[in-house]
């Protein structure tokens, strides 16, 4: 066999693969390993007949060439085959595009990093002070424009002096701007609790317009088949024109319905894309999970210990104590007078001399008394709000946890017969109402019982779900027992 056919025969093959390729997940991979195969046997070839070893070569390398190109070809092809579909989310995926995308949550973020540049500013220390001054020059006296003079009758001074920081007010400038720091993480991330919250909340709309609209799909097609059928009991005369007209009329909610059910997953992932970040999604992401009961074990004392170990606010509460303290403990060491230093060197009438000086404010009238007392209070403020928000976390749990039971008990008395209940009296209503053995109105009733405890039960499970992403706010954790 010679190169050529091989090669040829070997890209037919790559081709007819990467068609059949295309409905696999991992399409890219595989089309590119192929390739590497048919290079490798390509590459162990053994010609029938001596050739030139140039002749070889330059085969060799124009058919790998041809498999690369084809096997890039097919990648790109699929690759782009596969783009074409609406992404879905979970739940979880989109919490994290929420926590990398959304753009307030974002600029708050960079108060964290203003925080750590106020450290630095802290930090400093006081810039030395350089001066110096040439006196008694003789500007408008030429004839005394002379070394001479220069050196016995003119004054210079140069010197240096600097402030020393008293009573450690660097390091406690610092200590404060940590405090600071280290509050404003914890607000931080009580922001992206919240943003979290909102995330789920948006998600479960998103699922309940979903379920809605598959119910009024279901509902449409369902009744649709009725209504084809009582035109054909009418033209036989089995009903009356009457009975047939109000069906046909019935048909206009089940498509009402149905479309303010698809404008409601419309504006849900319109919403949901917002919060995640407008350009972190196509505008044709849908989400995947299941809208489905989630039972929840976990004791209310449980909860609340958890609460309070782990719910951002409470903390950012308890570091801005001990901000406060050490605002207080910065004020009182601004309290404490600062010494300047200063080192001159002078020149005078000839003779070179130095001077040194140090000065200290006497703290007769200005001790930093306001702001030391100022900041007294402050703590006491700052203790009075971490109590207000210990309050506050043990309140939200509780309502948060009896809410999730009473919309439980809600779900549970759906779910112990009364789906099942609705649904087999519209399916007796339905058999009978085909063969005339019940009036259209009892069937009416009977369909529209069905659908309202449908409907009821999306909406209850959503408030059910819902609840428990308010629990969950509550707590501060996503994994509850």
């Amino acid at each position: 066999m010679k190169v050529s056919s091989l090669l040829k025969n070997s890209m037919w093959h790559l081709i007819w693969s990467g068609a059949i390729l295309q409905r696999c997940s991992n399409c890219i991979v595989l089309s590119v390993a192929l390739a590497a195969a048919v290079m490798l046997s390509v590459r162990k070839l053994v010609l029938p007949q001596p050739v030139n070893r140039g002749i070889r070569h330059a085969r060799d390398r124009s058919g790998l060439l041809a498999c690369i190109l084809v096997a890039c070809v097919l990648a790109a092809s699929l690759a782009q085959g596969q783009a074409q579909g609406p992404v879905r989310i979970t739940l979880d995926e989109a919490i994290q595009i929420a926590m990398k995308h959304n753009h307030n949550l974002l600029a708050t973020r960079t108060t964290i990093l203003q925080s750590q540049a106020e450290e630095t500013t802290a930090n400093l220390r006081p810039n030395p002070t350089l001066f110096g001054d040439w006196e008694y020059l003789p500007l408008f006296s030429p004839s005394n424009q002379n070394s001479t003079y220069y050196q016995n009758s003119t004054e210079a001074d140069i010197g240096l002096s600097y402030l020393i920081e008293r009573g450690r007010k660097r390091q406690h400038r610092l200590q404060a701007a940590k405090d600071v720091t280290a509050q404003t993480r914890s607000l931080v991330a009580d922001n992206e609790r919240s943003l979290t919250f909102n995330v789920a909340s948006l998600f479960v709309n998103v699922q309940l317009a979903e379920s809605t609209l598959e119910l009024a799909e279901l509902d449409l097609k369902s009744f649709g088949q009725t209504v084809d059928l009582s035109d054909l009991r009418y033209k036989a005369g089995a009903i009356s024109e009457d009975d047939y007209l109000k069906i046909k009329l019935q048909l206009l909610q089940f498509e009402t319905d149905f479309q303010q059910a698809q404008l409601a997953k419309v504006q849900a992932l319109s919403d949901l894309r917002q919060l995640l970040g407008y350009e972190s999604v196509s505008a044709d992401y849908d989400v995947a999970g299941a809208f489905d009961y989630q039972p929840v074990k976990g004791n209310l004392d449980d909860l609340q210990l958890k609460a309070m170990q782990n719910r951002p606010d409470y903390r950012a509460a308890r570091e801005g104590v001990t901000a406060a303290n050490s605002q207080y403990d910065l004020q009182k060491a601004i309290g404490k007078q600062d010494v300047t230093v200063q080192g001159n060197y002078s020149h005078t009438g000839g003779i070179n001399t130095a001077s040194f000086y140090g000065s200290i404010p006497l703290p007769i009238f200005n001790r930093n008394q306001g702001e030391i007392a100022r900041t007294r209070f402050a703590i006491t403020q700052a203790e009075e709000q971490e109590k207000a928000t210990s309050g506050q976390v043990m309140t939200d749990v509780r309502d948060a946890y009896e809410a999730l039971r009473e919309n439980d008990r809600v779900i549970q008395l759906y779910r112990s017969g009364y789906l099942e209940v609705a649904q087999k009296d519209r399916d007796i209503s339905e058999y009978a109402y085909k063969r005339g053995a019940v009036s259209l109105l009892d069937f009416l009733d009977a369909e529209r019982s069905y659908r309202a405890t449908q409907l009821a039960y999306r909406q209850a499970l959503a408030s059910y779900l819902l609840a428990l992403e308010q629990l969950r706010e509550a707590v501060g954790v996503r994994a509850l027992p």
